[in-house]
């Protein structure tokens, strides 16, 4: 089984910066894709950006130019550094993977969704 854990949320003042990070543990093979989303209170969960197993990224229009994804493929790890936040990016924050992990030692796919952590922007 694949587990993804998010850290790093917080409180922030407009215009901060926070960086959240996504660590996936269990015995995973290989990643295809990770992606953020966020939900706001009363709204539909939204997707903020994708990085792909060789690096590529994309970014939803409302956060292009103001957040970055970034990855560590030796740890596992995910990053979405949030820089010039504004209050409407306040939500919880989910990371989801999907690639293949070892299921009683053969490979199978997996999806998996972290349980999100809660971002702030507010003075």
């Amino acid at each position: 089984q694949v587990q993804l854990v998010e850290s790093g949320g917080g409180l922030v003042q407009p215009g901060g910066s926070l960086q959240l990070s996504c660590s996936g543990s269990g015995t995973i093979v290989s990643i295809n894709a990770m992606d953020w989303y966020r939900q706001a209170p009363g709204q539909q969960r939204e997707w903020v950006g994708r990085i792909t197993s060789g690096g590529s990224t994309n970014y939803a229009d409302s956060v292009k130019g103001r957040f970055t994804i970034s990855k560590d493929n030796a740890k596992k790890t995910m990053y979405l550094q949030m820089n010039s936040l504004k209050p409407e990016d306040t939500g919880v924050y989910y990371c989801n993977a999907e690639g293949t992990y070892l299921r009683t030692g053969a490979p199978a796919d997996f999806g998996s969704w972290g349980q999100g952590i809660q971002v702030t922007v507010s003075s």
